[in-house]
């Protein structure tokens, strides 16, 4: 018998044995040979990953919220306009990084579970002057998903730097960082990338980078500017070793692991797993006569799913119910409506059997409460759905 349980929520999620094996061999010198190999096999495996092959990667220690950090403070400079697309809790902590390196920020908000219509977006660029828009690919507090290509299209009309943050999207939601061009794909490693929490990864375009180059003003945050991570990034692609900040040496190891894994597997094929199993899970979230947050299914991810609870239904026991039973899911994070909700992770190396046992779990816990439907329904709807 296994003495753990099954976690489900959107990171950090379940990872494969041989990344976490990646983790506990003996530590090695960050300037050995061997590790140099590591990590600028890690770089360059990001770039086919992120589907850009001139943009420059990064990785570094920390978490999704320093990656946007450093595309934030490395980027803008006291006075810039930018304009910050919002679907949910994320948009907003984007705002206040925004701000806090002196950006004037404009912010679109779409109501809860929808998306900002591309009319008002392009409406909004045309009247004002921005440098650059940002805007999260899958908000992991709503699960809405949005249209990455018609945004970054829109913002090459204008002349703005666009800024995708990726933390609940990359190597799970299909990403064509260069063909789309956007300036900056991020994420944090305990996501799609399916490396435990720790890392700070982005790409960024060479044009981001020349804006970066001829700022008038320095960078307002010393660990998190590119003046001291480019020249190591740098060095590590060309075999040679560098010293900024000590790097998480079994961290990266893991990192090379699930990237070689990802690779295998193709990120084409990849995103149609995530795909196949989202959209299956639906439908079987949909025949209980349960709700998610997304309004439609065309915006809904294909990394996690937000699902109303039924009325009359307490949450916190039936998450309760789903821990006993050996299943973690995620309550609510939006905090207009946190207490109706709650959010089921599946995305890097989620299998249909671990849906199932999500599944299992919620029915039970839901009959538990007394909460009618037909036992089993959304176990067969999820195995019919996948054929």
């Amino acid at each position: 018998m296994k003495s753990r349980k099954l976690l489900m929520i959107p990171g950090p999620i379940e990872f494969e044995p041989d990344v976490l094996q990646a983790m506990a061999v003996p530590t090695t010198s960050h300037v050995a040979p061997n590790f140099i190999d590591v990590f600028g096999n890690a770089l360059d495996m990001m770039k086919e990953v992120w589907k850009s092959t001139s943009g420059q990667p990064f990785i570094v220690a920390g978490s999704g919220t320093l990656a946007m950090d450093m595309a934030a403070s490395n980027l803008i400079e006291k006075g810039d306009s930018a304009l910050v697309i919002s679907t949910g809790y994320f948009g907003a902590r984007f705002k206040d990084i925004l701000e806090t390196y002196g950006a004037e920020t404009t912010v679109l908000s779409a109501p809860i579970g929808e998306v900002v219509p591309l009319d008002i977006i392009e409406e909004t660029l045309k009247e004002g002057s921005y440098k650059l828009l940002t805007f999260t690919h899958v908000d992991t507090s709503t699960g809405v998903m949005v249209a990455p290509e018609a945004i970054c299209k829109l913002a090459q009309k204008y002349g703005v730097l666009t800024i995708l943050d990726g933390v609940c999207s990359v190597a799970g939601e299909e990403i064509l960082q260069e063909k789309w061009g956007v300036d900056v794909v991020l994420t944090g490693s305990q996501k799609a990338i399916g490396v435990p929490p720790g890392l700070a990864l982005l790409v960024a375009s060479q044009k981001a980078l020349e804006v970066w180059k001829n700022r008038k003003t320095p960078v307002g945050n010393y660990y998190a500017s590119w003046n001291n991570w480019l020249p190591i990034m740098i060095a590590y692609q060309e075999e040679r070793p560098s010293y900024f900040g000590t790097p998480p040496v079994n961290l990266i190891l893991a990192l090379e692991k699930s990237l070689g894994i990802i690779c295998d597997e193709g990120i084409g094929g990849r995103v149609q797993r995530h795909k196949r199993l989202a959209r299956a899970f639906r439908a079987a979230i949909t025949s209980l006569n349960l709700s998610i947050l997304p309004t439609e299914d065309v915006i809904a991810a294909h990394t996690l799913t937000a699902v109303y609870y039924p009325e009359n239904i307490d949450g916190a026991l039936l998450r309760a119910h789903m821990v006993a039973d050996d299943v973690i899911v995620a309550g609510g994070l939006l905090s207009e409506i946190k207490t109706t909700y709650f959010r089921v992770g599946h995305m890097g190396s989620v299998s249909s059997n671990d849906l199932l046992a999500v599944l299992g779990a919620l029915e039970r816990a839901l009959q538990s409460q007394n909460y009618p439907f037909e036992m089993g329904v959304s176990l067969r709807t999820f195995q019919d759905s996948l054929i």
